[in-house]
């Protein structure tokens, strides 16, 4: 590490760039570590848009955490997460997560469901598929089809998105981060002394001992650019739809009631999280979504495309509690940062940059609620090479090389 080179030119321990949720949760993770050693303040945080902004992946009302994965690589990081929440809201003394269960349904042959099942340590409900079966947790609002079943587990939730961005950039301040907004960067270079040197668009350097990049949907613009490393990370226009509940339905939609967070198996992946932050919409979504320039993107791009599935899903399996006529009640647009297997990107740039420069990337719509864990990760490769947290956790991050696509332009596809 650079740490001693750092020091002499006046600079960070950790440069991280880029503050939606995993650079922010990686400062928080950066700042309490380098406070613990006695650094002061010697974290930075650049983001090139306003804090909070609604440009990228971050922003928003919810966002759910369930451990139900059909990877099994992944319950793990979703268990280390949960942990990191609950230390981050006792720290901020406010809650940015509030629990529910979470229901898995699909038919039942699905072998990514059974995956899914068995990995997250799901509980399937016996009989949910004949319609004499009425007994078993919600099947007042869901009408299966024939051949489906469903899966309940404990560890679900909803997580305030833009709220809890702003917790972790709070507590990194707390903890002796300098925060600056509206600062792009445009090079990150490796110095003769083995500092790293962070380049503005404004004409302002910084140095650092190390440097971590999260970036979201301009990933591999930024890492090409610096590094020459071609990340295979395409942004998506994804959208995010809120539907009426239906009159004398609203509460037993809500996590007051015990409602769940739920996702969908089958033609079309659909997510949802319980009726909370508007009352008396429900989120209801369809995994996925058209490419996209996050320079230049269409708004609008890929509405009617995302909503009318969505739609037929609701009046098949949700009958008489969402009212569909006329579409989503609220339609926001959101980007995912898409990796052709899915999985994440967490590894050291390399190069002449060795373990100095890490970055974290293509979280593929479904990485906000491991933020935490990706930022706690992050910082021990950047600051001690290695990652500890992740081995005491169980979590196996040679998943998430970027030398995977090497020769396999589709990764480790599951």
């Amino acid at each position: 590490m650079a740490a001693a080179a750092a020091a002499t030119n006046g600079g960070f321990d950790a440069i991280v760039v880029g503050g939606g949720i995993m650079g922010s949760c990686a400062a928080y993770a950066a700042a309490s570590s380098s406070a613990s050693r006695g650094g002061g303040a010697r974290v930075l945080l650049l983001e090139r848009f306003d804090l909070l902004h609604h440009r990228g992946s971050s922003h928003g009302e919810s966002r759910g955490i369930r451990a139900t994965y059909p990877q099994a690589r992944y319950p793990p990081m979703v268990r280390l997460a949960a942990r990191l929440w609950g230390d981050a809201e006792a720290e901020a003394g406010y809650r940015v997560l509030t629990p529910t269960p979470h229901l898995d349904m699909g038919p039942r042959a699905d072998p990514a469901l059974r995956a899914a099942i068995e990995n997250g340590g799901a509980a399937e409900v016996v009989g949910a598929s004949d319609d004499s079966a009425a007994s078993w947790p919600w099947s007042a609002v869901f009408r299966l089809p024939e051949g489906w079943t469903a899966a309940s587990s404990e560890l679900g939730g909803v997580i305030k998105a833009t709220k809890a961005v702003a917790m972790f950039q709070s507590l990194a301040a707390k903890n002796g981060a300098v925060l600056r907004d509206r600062t792009e960067v445009i090079d990150i270079a490796k110095q003769g002394d083995g500092s790293i040197l962070v380049k503005t668009s404004s004409g302002e350097e910084f140095h650092g001992a190390n440097c971590i990049i999260t970036v979201g949907a301009w990933a591999s613009k930024l890492v090409k650019s610096v590094a020459g490393v071609d990340l295979p990370v395409q942004p998506l226009h994804t959208l995010i739809c809120y539907w009426k509940a239906r009159p004398g339905r609203e509460h037993e939609l809500t996590p007051e009631s015990g409602f769940p967070t739920f996702a969908s198996y089958g033609d079309t992946c659909i997510y949802s999280t319980p009726s909370m932050e508007f009352p008396g919409l429900i989120k209801v979504c369809a995994h996925g979504g058209a490419p996209c320039d996050p320079d230049r993107r269409d708004w609008c791009a890929g509405g009617d495309a995302l909503a009318d599935p969505v739609a037929r899903w609701i009046d098949e399996l949700m009958p008489g509690h969402v009212d569909t006529a006329g579409g989503p009640v609220i339609r926001q647009s959101c980007m995912y940062s898409m990796t052709p297997d899915e999985d994440f990107i967490i590894d050291f740039v390399g190069g002449e940059f060795g373990k100095d420069v890490v970055v974290g990337a293509g979280f593929s719509g479904h990485g906000f609620k491991m933020g935490p864990a990706v930022g706690r990760i992050l910082t021990e490769m950047a600051m001690d090479g290695e990652a500890k947290t992740a081995a005491e956790a169980g979590v196996e991050l040679g998943y998430f090389r970027i030398g995977r696509f090497e020769g396999n332009p589709g990764g480790k596809s599951c």
